[in-house]
């Protein structure tokens, strides 16, 4: 019979890898997958250097007040939220609240990853986004990354707190070049 070795959490590998608490925020089962592929992708990139563990909200979920509370102290604990939604209209008010509620706290975010599928220039949720990272000083990052008026794309527009450098630069890869998620 084979067992499994999973590290206790005052083990001296806990020490020398840290966590990276990711939450992930999504609409519907599309784009909760979409955000596991990412999330996936990120512990095969990284999984070396940190340990990995994640909470998942879907979008509706939110909309219960004591979910929704559970939920922003997730987010606040958190590294990296990552926020999945169908592009080209605004996140519903639950979202936002969760969203306002977390902000109200001290956080450890040193990321926001938004996913959206197509490439539509004009998306009020990915203008939110970016400006909720602008006001909590952590690094916005979007895929697809089209912004209007600009001839290249965008994946980071604030100056973070800091994070490992080398998960920021996967952040950046895996945003702007895998369209695939």
């Amino acid at each position: 019979m084979q067992s499994l070795s999973i590290p206790a959490f005052w083990s001296s590998d806990r020490d020398s890898n840290p966590a990276l608490n990711v939450v992930i925020a999504y609409e519907d089962l599309a784009t909760g997958k979409r955000a596991m592929k990412t999330y996936e992708y990120m512990v095969q990139q990284l999984g070396e250097q940190c340990f990995f563990a994640n909470q998942m909200w879907k979008f509706d979920l939110l909309a219960v007040p004591k979910l929704k509370e559970i939920a922003a102290k997730d987010a606040a604990a958190a590294e990296i939220i990552i926020i999945s939604a169908h592009e080209g209209r605004e996140l519903p008010a639950e979202v936002k609240g969760w969203i306002d509620l977390w902000l109200s706290y001290q956080h450890e975010t040193g990321a926001l990853v938004a996913l959206f599928e197509g490439n539509a220039i004009e998306n009020p949720a990915r203008d939110y986004l970016a400006e909720v990272a602008r006001r909590a000083n952590v690094e916005f990052f979007c895929q697809p990354g089209i912004w209007p008026r600009a001839t290249t794309t965008r994946s980071a527009n604030t100056l973070a707190q800091p994070l490992n450098e080398r998960t920021f630069a996967f952040l950046a890869n895996a945003t702007q070049d895998a369209p695939s998620f």
